[in-house]
């Protein structure tokens, strides 16, 4: 199946530094091509995600790189390493499932259907801060804004972003149940796939953008060196869910700046406008 064209080490941080073995094998694996969705009318696409969708119904609304300027947009690395079904993943705490699934790329739901990709900040882009004089030429301040931009293009943000769709009142449902988990999983939970565990040790609130019918956003804090923050936010288009996550490692090679990002907000503007 095709692979996801981003910087390995850009992707395989996502996966060491949280040693979850569970980012996703539930996407099919797409294209970052346009979608190829037609000019419609905006009444039109809110009827669109306010039905229950089938998954190539999905794959054309799920965002791509032409939506949205600075990301690379692909499917989700998946490997045998990962988890790829709902099924493999296990949680201590039965209420915390829903910010498992997220954390992982699956519908925080019991869905109809659901697709995913992982969009990266274009390396491309940040090209510029690459240095263009030899170490030994650099003076001291020169070698430390060098080693700062190199840590910058590299750990870009990356983000797992998901639509799931439900039939009947299955969304407004799944928001419920991942509202309750967020307000009670504050203590943390444990995550198993593929028999690796990982513990995480805080749930918390964060606000969210406010797309969409309703939505919520919320940061867990991993229980490993360094206490490593991730950040999400999930938002209901009518009977469609979207769900972001991101990690970013610049932040976690700077302590001091652990918790200084978010999900960014381009790729939820431009996801939303796709939903309509």
């Amino acid at each position: 199946m095709k692979r996801l064209a981003l910087p390995r080490p850009g992707a395989a941080a996502v996966v060491s530094v949280l040693s979850l073995a569970l980012v996703t094998g539930c996407s099919d694996s797409g294209s970052d091509s346009v979608s190829g969705k037609d000019d419609k009318a905006a009444g039109k696409d809110q009827a669109a995600t306010a039905k229950t969708l089938a998954k190539g119904e999905l794959e054309k609304l799920i965002i791509a790189t032409a939506d949205v300027k600075g990301f690379k947009v692909g499917p989700a690395d998946q490997s045998d390493q990962f988890a790829s079904s709902k099924e493999e993943i296990k949680v201590d705490d039965e209420k915390c499932k829903p910010v498992a699934y997220v954390l992982t790329g699956f519908a925080p739901g019991d869905s109809a259907a659901a697709v995913n990709r992982m969009a990266q900040e274009d390396p491309t882009a940040k090209a510029s801060a690459s240095p263009t004089k030899d170490l030994e030429d650099m003076t001291e301040e020169e070698m430390e804004d060098a080693m700062n931009s190199i840590t910058d293009a590299l750990g870009s943000t990356v983000t797992l972003v998901a639509l799931s769709s439900y039939e009947g009142d299955g969304a407004k449902e799944t928001m419920s149940s991942l509202s309750a988990a967020i307000g009670g999983c504050g203590g943390g939970f444990t995550a198993t796939a593929k028999d690796e565990p990982q513990k995480f040790k805080k749930v918390e609130a964060e606000k969210a953008s406010g797309n969409g019918d309703e939505s919520l956003a919320f940061a867990v804090t991993a229980d490993s060196e360094g206490s490593p923050v991730v950040h999400a936010e999930v938002a209901r288009h009518g009977s469609t869910i979207a769900t972001y996550y991101s990690i970013s490692m610049a932040a976690f090679a700077d302590d001091a700046k652990v918790s200084d990002y978010d999900v960014p907000a381009d790729l939820i503007k431009a996801q939303t406008a796709k939903l309509g």
